[in-house]
């Protein structure tokens, strides 16, 4: 297989990438390997290029919103079959007798393991995954489409769940701060909501397309939205941001925090989060909330933007992500796989070409 190593975490242009030609990892029991076609590239993973986000192990493979085809079968493994399509997401396991899995709260499983994290991911031509932590993806997503549902979009979903955004939230006044990947399909799922979605973000671009998809109000970060919000959720990496959403919150509202890494949080006066405000972070996502959204994002149907990029220029999908030059979402194409599922369902069993 190819594959994309970390090797050093550190600023564009001292980080360590490395291309690698390697043997196909072998699927250990309970476990499915995917031929990957495509993998979305996220935030986490340039905070974890970067170093801000402290790497489990070197070299790994990052990536986790990948899709691919079934190609082998672990020992044991029930509920797939070869040549099947699948996703891989953040959560790669839990131990599933803890408190917090024994109550739908895996994503809080102190042993939880994850994609490109603790074990490596989609950045390669393969990749194994438990197979009961493998996704089932709705059809009218072709792979490239799917990959930025595995991330951005669950979590989003998550997001917009713990802020109180949900089938009876009609006319609920959202605050989406940030608007990449992740917010491109959370304002999709709160207008499906019938919830007044208010935009604020330091992009023109951004600006318009939040409107195009229904934003009643657009501003920059310092700008203040025309009403008071009953919920915010903030996607942009950075505690300043999170200050902003909570100082637009109407009395009992929720900010939801949609980042694993903040740079910081600024001290603000406490009047700000008096009467009943709350400032929840958002961590990782369930398998529940995967099957919930792929069939939500296949009812609305959530349409996404990606910018395609082959595989080995991983290292320049990150730097654009960086620099702030991606419109909705960077995926890495992998065209072996992408040629096998165009082939049909026969050549997919069959496998790739020795």
């Amino acid at each position: 297989m190819r594959a994309v190593l970390l090797e050093r975490p550190g600023p564009a242009g001292e980080r360590r990438l490395v291309h690698v030609e390697a043997p196909d990892p072998e699927p250990a029991p309970g476990e499915i390997r995917l031929r990957v076609s495509a993998c979305g590239v996220c935030r986490t993973d340039l905070q974890l290029a970067a170093g801000d986000l402290v790497a489990k192990r070197l070299p790994i493979v990052p990536g986790h919103q990948a899709v691919g085809v079934v190609d082998a079968l672990g020992a044991g493994v029930e509920g797939w079959r070869l040549g099947e399509r699948a996703g891989v997401g953040w959560l790669a396991s839990a131990c599933g007798e803890c408190d917090a899995c024994r109550h739908d709260r895996e994503n809080l499983c102190e042993a939880a393991r994850f994609t490109g994290w603790d074990r490596d991911g989609g950045f390669a031509s393969a990749l194994t995954v438990r197979a009961d932590f493998a996704l089932r993806l709705p059809a009218g997503f072709d792979d490239l489409a799917a990959a930025p549902l595995l991330c951005g979009g669950v979590i989003g979903y998550r997001a917009l769940r713990i802020a109180g955004v949900g089938p009876e939230a009609r006319g609920l006044r959202l605050g989406l701060y940030g608007f990449g990947a992740s917010a491109l399909c959370a304002i999709q799922v709160a207008r499906h909501f019938d919830c007044e979605v208010y935009v604020a973000t330091r992009s023109l671009e951004e600006r318009a397309r939040a409107e195009a998809l229904g934003a009643v109000w657009t501003g920059g970060y310092d700008d203040a939205p025309p009403v008071r919000l009953d919920a915010a959720v903030t996607f942009a990496p950075a505690g300043e941001v999170v200050v902003r959403a909570l100082s637009a919150l109407g009395r009992g509202g929720t900010v939801a925090i949609n980042a694993i890494h903040l740079d910081r949080v600024p001290a603000f006066s406490y009047d700000l989060l008096w009467w009943e405000r709350s400032l929840r972070s958002v961590a990782n996502f369930t398998r529940r909330d995967a099957r919930e959204f792929l069939a939500l994002a296949a009812e609305i149907p959530v349409r996404t933007a990606i910018e395609r990029y082959p595989l080995e220029e991983a290292g320049r999908a990150l730097e654009c992500l960086e620099a702030g030059k991606v419109r909705g979402a960077a995926v890495l194409e992998i065209a072996e796989a992408r040629a096998l599922v165009a082939q049909g369902p026969a050549a997919r069993e069959a496998g790739p070409p020795a």
